[in-house]
């Protein structure tokens, strides 16, 4: 557990007569190696060693319990090898720290027995009854578009059932613990006790408690967040991947996999069922379509319309629109205000969503419009309820702003938040109740009757009945974002908007305060995410960005990037891109969970090959690395593949 690549193979050790009953593959071990202890797994037990020199011995077993399975060291390994990573660093990721007490408690056997269910809540979608029931003794592969209000937690239930039924084992990864909690719902009455969740809100020992049930076969279906995607589960037939395009399955810590890559993977390497989920479609989830790997899950389109609110954007061909002078630069146009308060009227209540949180979370200079930046960190400026000025990363008070370009004292709002929003629909609307969700404060969920909702994207909550009207509002500050998934995470925060409003048959209205020309709204408009996403593919193709390539970055000091890219051997086909410099506000750490900081000026440089040669890609930046570590060069450095965000 070395985390450097040029160290990221297996060592030989002896292992003593003493320690041989516990010294089975897959438990954890004590080894000495560059004169100091450090801690290991046994992969495998061999009579003979290939190596020539002089054995150590095995210090000693640290426990008896297997918990690097075969299936999960070959997931590990082959994670590795697809993000130029180091397999330690995996393990760290899949692998949750040892509680030896916890260790030492019996996991009972699961009591519950699971049913077969109907599959009626499926009949929507073309395939589905064969998709269900090739799941029993098939590995079949899709791509799921949920319907606008669909009950996603209990259908995802569903196919857990059914393959618990089977004998098999299931792994569901959400974004989230709201999203969490409703599928733990859905799925506490079908499977019981074989049934566990794993999220970092358990707490260490508890998660560990769960994490060991499983691996003991005591639960076979595993719901939890990004992580849990490497739950050890036996006879997996299951993965289940919902809202891949959410943020909160970024893995911060290297080497940066994402659980619908490691879903892939895993799919293959232990011949399990795969589906990707979600209201919208990314352009990766697609792209395993597009390829054939994978099939569309996808309902009927007269389904999808009856399900799907009526959808109103700024086209000059609706009368109300072309008839209001001020519906273009206004932020909430008349048409939005009547949609709100005919849903008010009809005792329902109303969703407005803000893409900001906070009172007034970016400002600029009044005279020259130059954004207004923290003195410190380079962070963006707030402005508070109160009227007190501060930065929003690290917080720092300031007290007296002073332009750096044209010395300006005073600042204008940029965007307006989610309080502020509130505050004057409050007064728009007196006498309504107003909520707000969002930061600190998330509702999941709101009483009947009429109601203002205030929600920033992903804290909207689930309204019995669902809403009478949604209105989206500051639409630019998603779409104008400087990053190459701006739109495509646009088309999904409002389609999940969207799916949280009453169908257009029960009055529902979704207002999306943009162009309605624009593409991104024009798939809501349609409802169209597939159409959408085949879209996004096919500009990713011709631009040359992923999933159309595999792209990797490289970020650090100059001298470190320039380093680097010498040392790089490039692939037949490799183009290399940059260095650029990176903003203070943008730059992440190097080096995951080892905490190291890329420190005064930092670059970029982006490598990008065709998708067949990724792997060699892989190899060329793991060569690299190893090389620098190698020759003692020093300083940080942060390598991925397949970034994330690329602006």
């Amino acid at each position: 557990m070395l985390g450097l690549a040029h160290l990221d193979r297996p060592f030989d050790y002896l292992i003593d007569t003493d320690q041989d009953a516990d010294a089975i593959p897959g438990v954890r071990v004590r080894v000495r190696f560059a004169g100091r202890l450090v801690d290991g797994y046994l992969l495998d037990r061999i009579d003979e060693s290939a190596h020539e020199g002089k054995l150590g011995w095995v210090e000693r077993v640290v426990s008896a319990e297997p918990v690097l399975t075969p299936e999960l060291a070959q997931l590990c390994r082959a994670v590795a090898d697809r993000y130029a990573g180091t397999m330690s660093d995996v393990i760290r990721l899949a692998i949750p720290p040892r509680h030896a007490r916890t260790e030492k408690e019996e996991t009972p056997p699961p009591e519950s027995v699971v049913g077969v269910p109907d599959g009626e809540g499926w009949d929507t979608y073309a395939h589905a009854d064969s998709f269900l029931t090739s799941l029993s003794d098939n590995h079949p592969r899709a791509i799921w578009q949920a319907t606008p209000g669909e009950d996603w937690p209990t259908r995802l239930a569903e196919l857990a059932a059914r393959t618990a039924a089977a004998g098999r084992g299931t792994i569901i990864v959400v974004p989230d613990q709201r999203d969490l909690d409703r599928v733990a719902a859905a799925c506490s009455p079908l499977l019981g006790d074989r049934c566990v969740t794993l999220a970092a809100g358990l707490g260490p020992t508890a998660r560990y408690r769960r994490w060991l049930a499983i691996r003991r076969g005591a639960a076979s279906v595993v719901l939890g967040t990004r992580s849990a995607i490497f739950a050890p589960v036996a006879d997996l037939g299951l993965v289940v991947v919902w809202d891949d395009g959410d943020d909160s399955l970024v893995e911060p810590r290297a080497p940066y996999p994402h659980p619908r890559e490691v879903a892939v993977l895993r799919s293959h390497l232990e011949k399990s069922a795969l589906v990707i989920g979600g209201h919208a479609r990314t352009a990766e989830a697609h792209a395993l379509v597009a390829a054939g790997w994978a099939n569309d899950l996808v309902a009927e389109r007269v389904d999808v319309r009856a399900r799907s609110p009526h959808v109103i954007a700024l086209s000059d061909e609706d009368n109300r629109i072309a008839r209001d002078p001020l519906a273009r630069s206004a932020r909430m146009p008349a048409v939005a205000f009547d949609a709100v308060r005919k849903a008010l009227a009809d005792d329902r209540p109303a969703l407005v969503s803000v893409p900001r949180r906070g009172y007034i979370p970016s400002v600029a200079c009044e005279r020259c419009r130059t954004h207004a930046r923290c003195r410190a960190c380079h962070g963006p400026l707030q402005v508070h309820a109160d009227g007190a000025v501060d930065c929003r990363w690290c917080g720092r008070p300031e007290r007296a702003f002073r332009c750096p370009t044209c010395g300006g004292r005073r600042v204008r709002a940029l965007t307006t938040g989610a309080r502020r929003t509130a505050e004057e629909l409050g007064r728009a609307f007196a006498g309504v109740p107003v909520t707000t969700s969002g930061g600190d404060t998330v509702a999941d969920e709101i009483p009947t009757g009429a109601r203002l909702v205030v929600a920033t994207p992903g804290a909207e909550p689930v309204a019995d009945g669902g809403y009478g009207a949604g209105v989206i509002v500051d639409t630019w500050a998603q779409l104008d974002r400087e990053d190459l998934r701006a739109t495509e995470d646009a088309v999904r925060r409002w389609m999940a908007v969207g799916t949280l409003v009453r169908p257009h048959g029960d009055g529902g209205t979704l207002v999306v305060v943009a162009d309605a020309t624009l593409p991104a709204v024009q798939a809501v408009i349609r409802w169209d995410p597939v159409g959408f996403a085949d879209h996004e593919l096919a500009q990713r193709v011709e631009l040359g960005f992923p999933p159309a390539v595999t792209m990797a970055s490289i970020d650090g000091s100059p001298e470190m990037i320039t380093s680097f890219a010498d040392t790089i051997e490039l692939p037949d086909g490799a183009e290399l891109l940059g260095p650029v410099p990176l903003p203070p506000g943008v730059r992440p750490p190097a080096g995951g969970d080892r905490g190291e900081q890329i420190e005064g000026e930092a670059e970029r440089i982006l490598v990008r090959v065709p998708r067949r040669t990724g792997r060699a890609l892989s190899e060329a930046l793991v060569g690299a690395q190893v090389r620098r570590n190698t020759h003692h060069e020093t300083g940080p450095i942060r390598v991925q593949v397949d970034p994330p965000t690329i602006g």
